[in-house]
């Protein structure tokens, strides 16, 4: 029996060439059948080629991200297929995939990295998880997921675009095992924490997370309160940090505290005391190295010019700031100043060459306490000097 022949729609049923009786028929008087190339969706010539071993561009299927298999089907069996290849499809405009599978129906590649309908896919699975409770949290409240996902995603345009932080000294952050990340504190609010956080994840080439120790009054905060255990910050105490230290997490602190969070304007980038030097004996007994670290920029985001102390005892706050735009223009003035930042990590102090005992003695934590003040506190004279503007 013959082979049926498929008519494409819209096209006119052609002779096809042949070279049997026909072609003899021909011979004696008949006019001779014009040649017709082969429909669009086949191509004779790619049957008897290894698809493996065509060039790209050879095959009309292969340009729709398609290529045949055992069973002589096309585009990994998308539609049925009629006999002789051509295959069933609505619209008149060819159909293209893109690389990562997507297709368009105006012959144009799909979006690179999955398009919409994957970051859509992708999100719906996440707030499914959320409902469902299928993701995990650490014994200190750290959720990596929704901190990965959403909590960075939201820091990262003000990382990038307003406060336009330039990192330095990112690998001095050890790739793996832990560390103790010490930094200047400022600002009035903590974004300067925030930020450090967005550096390291996003610097590092281990994408390591700075598990941050916070003050009680963070802790206190209802909505605060969680969203910080959520990013991974705990208490700044001992028994917390070395935990963290010794399960070989990065962790970071700010040992002025308060004192540095709200020091008038005046007294910008002049480190205040260090407390009793107690991150030096938690990186002792862990035996981490201690990275220094210098936050410029930080400073001017809210040019603190006076604290309403009364107003601060009746809130139970360590300080009220009043700032050029605070109070004065109510929560618009809660908006930081654009500044520029410069975020650079010093040489690691290794403590690892020191015994367990040493962490007792009194010296060796205020040597070691002053070395690490002192090198921070160089570094952001340096940077000073070396910055062109606060804005730029």
């Amino acid at each position: 029996m013959a082979d049926a022949k498929v008519i494409p729609f819209g096209e006119e049923p052609r002779p096809r060439r042949s070279t049997g009786p026909r072609a003899a028929r021909a011979g004696r008087g008949q006019p001779p059948l014009r040649p017709v190339p082969p429909p669009r969706d086949r191509d004779p010539a790619a049957e008897d080629r290894d698809p493996a071993a065509g060039e790209a561009g050879s095959d009309p299927a292969e340009a729709r991200g398609g290529s045949p298999d055992a069973s002589g089907e096309r585009d990994g069996g998308r539609g049925p297929q009629r006999p002789g290849g051509t295959r069933h499809r609505g619209g008149s405009g060819p159909r293209l995939r893109s690389a990562t599978g997507q297709s368009t129906g105006d012959g144009r590649p799909g979006p690179a990295g999955g398009g919409w309908e994957r970051k859509l896919a992708h999100g719906l699975n996440f707030l499914r998880r959320r409902l469902t409770g299928e993701y995990e949290v650490d014994e200190f409240g750290f959720d990596r997921e929704l901190t990965d996902q959403v909590l960075l995603s939201l820091l990262r345009p003000v990382y990038e675009k307003y406060f336009r932080v330039e990192v330095r000294g990112i690998e001095n952050i050890p790739a793996d095992g832990g560390a103790l990340v010490v930094a200047n504190h400022s600002g009035v609010l903590p974004l300067d924490g925030l930020m450090l956080q967005v550096a390291v994840h996003d610097h590092h080439p281990a994408r390591r997370h700075l598990r941050l120790l916070a003050a009680d009054l963070v802790f206190m905060l209802p909505v605060v309160n969680e969203l910080a255990r959520k990013a991974g910050h705990t208490l700044a105490c001992a028994e917390d940090a070395q935990a963290l230290l010794e399960r070989g997490e990065v962790v970071g602190v700010m040992p002025e505290g308060f004192k540095g969070l709200g020091k008038p304007f005046a007294q910008r980038y002049k480190l205040q005391r260090f407390g009793r030097g107690g991150f030096v004996s938690t990186a002792l007994r862990a035996g981490v190295p201690i990275v220094p670290c210098s936050v410029v920029g930080a400073e001017e985001i809210y040019p603190m010019i006076g604290n309403a102390r009364t107003v601060a005892r009746l809130l139970g706050l360590p300080y009220f700031p009043i700032t050029p735009t605070f109070p004065l223009l109510g929560p618009l003035g809660a908006v930081p100043l654009p500044t520029k930042w410069t975020i650079q990590f010093g040489e690691p102090i290794p403590t690892d060459g020191y015994s367990p005992e040493a962490a007792d003695d009194p010296m060796l934590m205020f040597n070691l306490t002053d070395q690490v003040r002192e090198t921070i506190q160089h570094t952001l004279y340096e940077l000073l000097v070396q910055r062109r503007s606060v804005f730029l």
